[in-house]
């Protein structure tokens, strides 16, 4: 069965998730992302690859810093960008989810730019719109958020070099968490040999093992000797019922200090998808310090949107 991302040519038309796309596709989204980078040293950060191109970046869901770089991203490739905020328009008057996009459909858009609370709702858009319009996942429930996964993978090559001996670990309120699964489909299928998963037993989904992951539940045997950690945020909006005992107590037991850091390589990477809740997952001593590179992902995060988004407008029908 073919993936319902790619065209029959085998080229990326959507981007809906990170499983199922091979090591190929992956690695031309990230070396494309590759020449996007130095754009943001020069004058004019244009190119001309989406001009003419409509981009709406439909957020049924808040996120700010996921809605902005997606926006500087398609302003960079020359498209024109619509921001609706869907919660106060269409969908509150009681508009079904595929009226909303057809009507938009009709107002000449090429690109549809997705965050929804419900899982599966970009992949019930993509199965609906017009061959040559493109839908983006910009996160989805608790089920995907590629692009974020890919400007870690970014991140990761861009510091590490290669994926193919690395220890990685992803640590937090894996539960609830749509990067992390982005994050371990895309680590895997990109040759790295191990990755770990270190949560609370309230916070780690069953049968995570079966993605090809370690867990442990003690932080200080599931950092030793890491290459990399991606810390979660704790999603308080997303938990039923009383998973943890307390915020203290998680920080206490899961949060990255730099005494548990130091149990990790001495040139480990420390990211984080953000917004970080500071004292809860990460102390500020690790997040400022100089093995974190969280504001490198955030950077990497615009030339890696950009790519996806020249990616598949590219595609043919």
């Amino acid at each position: 069965m073919r993936n319902p991302q790619l065209n029959r040519h085998g080229e990326l038309t959507h981007l809906i998730t990170t499983e199922g796309l091979s090591r190929q596709i992956l690695t031309h989204i990230l070396d494309t992302a590759n020449t996007f980078v130095p754009l943001a040293q020069r004058d004019v950060k244009k190119v001309p690859l989406l001009r003419g191109k409509s981009v709406f970046n439909l957020f049924f869901e808040n996120s700010t810093r996921t809605r902005t770089t997606f926006e500087i991203a398609a302003a960079r490739l020359s498209a024109d960008v619509f921001n609706l905020n869907i919660n106060v328009s269409s969908a509150s008057k009681g508009e079904t989810l595929l009226d909303t996009i057809a009507n938009l459909a009709a107002m000449q858009a090429d690109i549809f730019v997705v965050r929804h609370e419900a899982s599966g709702a970009p992949f019930l858009i993509a199965r609906h719109v017009a061959p040559h319009i493109h839908v983006v996942n910009a996160g989805d429930g608790r089920h995907a958020h590629p692009t974020q996964a890919l400007l870690d993978m970014y991140t990761i090559r861009h510091f590490k070099k290669d994926f193919t001996n690395l220890r990685v670990a992803i640590v937090g309120d894996i539960l609830h968490s749509r990067v992390a699964r982005s994050n371990i489909h895309a680590l895997t299928t990109l040759g790295v040999p191990e990755v770990r998963a270190i949560a609370p037993l309230t916070l780690l989904p069953s049968g995570i093992e079966q993605m090809g992951v370690r867990v442990f539940s003690d932080i200080k045997e599931g950092l030793k000797d890491v290459d990399v950690i991606i810390m979660l945020r704790l999603q308080n909006e997303r938990m039923r019922g009383a998973l943890l005992p307390s915020a203290h107590e998680y920080f206490k037991h899961y949060g990255l200090t730099q005494e548990k850091l130091a149990l990790a390589k001495s040139d480990a990477i420390v990211m984080h998808p953000g917004p970080m809740n500071r004292g809860v997952e990460i102390d500020s001593a690790v997040a400022d310090g100089p093995h974190a590179v969280i504001l490198d992902q955030v950077n990497f995060g615009i030339a890696v949107r950009m790519a996806v988004m020249s990616i598949v407008a590219g595609a043919s029908a």
